[in-house]
């Protein structure tokens, strides 16, 4: 699919997710109609979609004159009647069951022609999205970024039992049209695939500190400078296949019976919260946060995505 065979895009929502997929889209010349329910909430998506543009400039990315076509792309609209010739729509709105399902009900009102319709949930499973929704039931699918959506490329897409065939593979089309990178689960999961990971890693993190074994900084020495970078250009089932499986069961025979099978929140996530010190907003954490360059950490954050940050940006303007 060439990402020109859709004519319209809906997003309904302006927070964080939001507006990144916006920049997404418009980028790539798709005719975007973003759903505010308020001046305010136009406001701060207008400022944080500009700094998206802002910050691909600073990068040398493009130019001015680009972003200024790219933005010709987007309309901020208060209806769902405006929002009638959109056939991809990505649903942003609060993680609240009733909250979407009252905007799929707005969009089957109003909008007549639509192909799929991408919920970004991440944690309710399609078929409670598409419940009491009676025309576009079937249309309807999980479509889980990781943030930020515009610069991280991976997607991961969830069906449920109503979805008509071809639904999602239609998104996978739209998506990797526009460089993402998405993946399609056989069946919903909490936490899908990406967090499911995160936080196995992160749990055993958290028994290396509370085992007294290290501390947190060697930890993310450890991540930073050992199999992270490998795991950016392969796949961990291509690494242990390359390193042979008879290895692999020795080590798993040995290491699995110690690692940590935890089932509920490690006692030093509460007592750090106990005493106040919940992350960067509070200036501690696991780390000292209060003399911290932010905006440099806000690079360092960014580094390893920018390299996926090639697109193909329309040439004219809408």
């Amino acid at each position: 699919m060439k990402k020109e065979s859709v004519k319209t895009v809906g997003i309904v929502g302006t927070g964080i997710i939001a507006t990144a997929l916006a920049a997404l889209t418009t980028g790539h010349g798709c005719p975007t109609l973003v759903f505010a329910r308020s001046d305010a909430s136009e406001e701060r998506f207008r400022k944080t979609y500009d700094g998206h543009f802002a910050l691909f400039k600073s990068h040398g990315i493009l130019t001015e004159e680009q972003a200024g076509i790219c933005k010709s792309y987007l309309k901020v609209v208060r209806t769902y009647g405006e929002m009638k010739d959109a056939e991809v729509i990505f649903e942003s709105v609060v993680e609240d069951l009733d909250t979407k399902h009252d905007v799929y009900h707005q969009i089957e009102a109003n909008c007549p022609h639509v192909k799929v319709i991408g919920s970004v949930s991440s944690s309710i499973v399609p078929d409670r999205l598409a419940e009491t929704v009676e025309t576009y039931g079937d249309r309807i699918i999980v479509t889980h970024p990781f943030n930020p959506a515009h610069i991280v490329p991976y997607f991961e897409l969830c069906k449920g039992e109503k979805t008509a065939d071809g639904v999602m593979e239609f998104m996978v089309d739209f998506l990797e049209a526009m460089g993402r990178k998405p993946v399609c689960l056989k069946k919903p999961t909490p936490g899908f695939i990406g967090n499911r990971l995160q936080f196995a890693l992160w749990r055993e993190c958290l028994a290396l500190v509370e085992e007294g074994i290290c501390e947190p900084r060697d930890i993310d020495r450890a991540l930073n400078y050992s199999f992270c970078p490998r795991y950016s250009s392969i796949g961990i089932f291509e690494h242990f296949d390359f390193g042979g499986l008879e290895l692999n069961r020795a080590v798993c025979k040995n290491l699995f019976p110690i690692i940590s099978d935890r089932k509920d929140v490690p006692p030093v996530i509460d007592e750090l919260m106990a005493a106040g010190k919940t992350g960067t907003k509070a200036g501690e954490g696991f780390y000292d946060w209060r003399n911290v360059d932010m905006e440099a950490y806000a690079e360092r954050v960014n580094a390893p995505y920018w390299k996926f940050c090639n697109w193909d940006f329309p040439t004219e303007k809408m």
